[in-house]
């Protein structure tokens, strides 16, 4: 059992971006090599921009190799909280920024050639209780009448068709979510970065920041100092202590994945027959998709604990059981894949994204990051271009006074899960 994310190690090998000399100044620096920090590189670099992006791993090693490449619109609270607490007009706003940041990525795959197996694959997302039904019919009328969004309700007897379990009472199928194969969508997004003139040094941390008198900052990394007219933060949950400002704003949630031994394309069939991505609608949920080799990646957050390579494993075994439990016919199954990771969470379950002391960042993807996060570095590019309004995040901005008795590291975070997990179960 490999505990590496399958989608990096089955994507085209990584090329060693480290070593290379740090340039004494550039246009834009950018400090992360996720999605987010990518996408910001490409389309600042397409502007005509001199694009620097330190990275203190690989890319791709943080949040955006790790996930489970799900591509899907819908925002990160329902559309009725949403419209309750900013309105039709900038709910409406909002909703569309998330389903256009999926045709982004359809969009940059074709226009650079990257072949990362994206297709509309269709969203479930199932219920897990009959009472709740009533709910999924509203919610399908909402997006409908305020969103212009079309999805369709299926009953229990109509999944028995989509999914080859009886464990859910129901579900709403979105025609517009897609899957991708998100290793190779970052492999291939930073060659695209690479070709449109952006330099990425892998291996070398940002370690601090300065502001200077005349503009512009002072990035201090592991291999040199290199003077930026711009920065973008993209580090999400893997901000470290040299951005506290961040760290003491966003929660740092661990994920787990586990994926499965291949099942032949029958047997895959059997388990989603349209192969359709799914996503249960609880408050601790699972996230679940057949891979294009027809294993099955089944995730969930198992254990509110960090990702360590003992924490992954125990997870791991979490989620068999779970898996087990919605796939009876899976028992013995063997798991040929575990790894977890930190997916970075706001208060509000909002990404925040603008500028702060000078500073650009986009981070709070709140488990919506591939197509966010691609959409954001486009539109951080934007705003450094003197473009604010391309920002569809703006008002939405972190806090300024962080959160009391926190200061990155989120100790409280089993009694919350204990919380929702007692919601789960009871309502």
């Amino acid at each position: 059992m490999k505990q590496i994310p399958y989608w990096m190690d089955t994507a085209p090998a990584l090329p060693d971006r480290s070593g290379k000399d740090l340039p004494d100044e550039a246009d834009v620096v950018v400090i992360g090599g996720g999605l987010t920090g990518l996408s910001t590189a490409y389309h600042a670099a397409r502007k005509g921009a001199r694009v620097v992006l330190v990275e203190k791993d690989q890319v791709g090693s943080g949040a955006s190799g790790r996930n489970g490449s799900h591509c899907n619109p819908g925002i990160t609270i329902s559309p009725a909280q949403a419209r309750k607490r900013y309105g039709q007009e900038r709910a409406r706003e909002l909703y569309d920024a998330f389903r256009d940041a999926v045709d982004l990525v359809e969009e940059i795959a074709v226009e650079e050639n990257i072949d990362c197996d994206f297709h509309r694959a269709g969203r479930l997302g199932a219920i897990v209780k009959p009472q709740h039904f009533e709910g999924l019919q509203a919610k399908q009328r909402d997006l409908a009448e305020n969103f212009g969004h079309e999805t369709v309700v299926l009953s229990k007897s109509e999944l028995r068709a989509e999914l080859g379990t009886d464990y859910y009472h129901g579900a709403l199928l979105d025609p517009l979510g897609a899957a991708v194969h998100v290793g190779k969508f970052v492999v291939g997004l930073a060659d695209a970065a690479e070709r449109a003139g952006a330099e990425i040094h892998e291996r070398n941390a940002a370690t601090g920041l300065t502001r200077l008198p005349g503009g512009g900052f002072s990035v201090e990394t592991l291999h040199g100092t290199i003077r930026a007219k711009q920065v973008m933060a993209a580090t999400d949950a893997y901000t470290d202590k040299s951005m506290p400002w961040f760290r003491k704003r966003l929660i740092n949630v661990g994920s787990f994945i586990i994926v499965t031994e291949p099942l032949g394309e029958a047997r895959a069939k059997e388990l989603i027959p349209n192969g359709r991505l799914l996503v249960a609608q609880k408050n601790v949920g699972n996230y679940i998709r057949l891979t294009p080799d027809n294993r099955l990646a089944f995730g969930g957050r198992a254990r509110f604990a960090p990702s360590n390579p003992a924490s992954d494993i125990k997870s791991g075994e979490i989620l068999k059981r779970e898996m087990t439990e919605i796939f009876p016919q899976l028992a013995g199954v063997r798991i040929d894949y575990v790894w977890g990771g930190m997916v970075g969470f706001s208060w509000d379950r909002i990404p925040h994204a603008g500028e702060v002391n000078g500073l650009y960042y986009s981070m709070g993807y709140c488990g919506h990051g591939v197509q966010m996060a691609t959409y954001m570095g486009r539109a951080v590019a934007e705003m450094m271009d003197g473009r604010p309004d391309a920002n569809p995040l703006r008002g939405f901005g972190f806090p300024k006074v962080p959160v009391p008795f926190y200061n990155g590291t989120a100790w409280f975070l089993p009694f919350g899960g204990a919380y929702y997990k007692a919601k789960d179960k009871f309502l």
